[in-house]
């Protein structure tokens, strides 16, 4: 049986998530690391610190104080585009 709750990335697709609301969602964790249920759109949340954590390259990425600002952004991104939204 499928999951039910879509990825970003298919939310993104199906044009329900803009770039400017998943660049936010990046600003946001880096922001704070503990963000959980943020509205990623109209209708959908995204526990970003999980989606972050079970994401290992974007988590080893993140931690690492050797890396760019901007290559972490680009991991963040990635980790969110590929996590599941819950119908909020």
């Amino acid at each position: 049986m499928p999951d039910p709750n879509p990825t970003v990335g298919e939310l993104f697709k199906a044009q329900v998530v803009t770039d400017e609301q998943v660049n936010a969602a990046v600003e946001a964790y880096l922001k704070d690391p503990e963000t959980r249920a943020y509205p990623i759109a109209v209708g959908y949340v995204l526990d970003l610190a999980a989606a972050i954590a079970v994401h290992g390259w974007a988590s080893s990425v993140v931690a690492s104080p050797e890396i760019s600002l901007g290559f972490k952004r680009g991991a963040v991104w990635t980790a969110i585009v590929l996590a599941r939204a819950q119908k909020a």
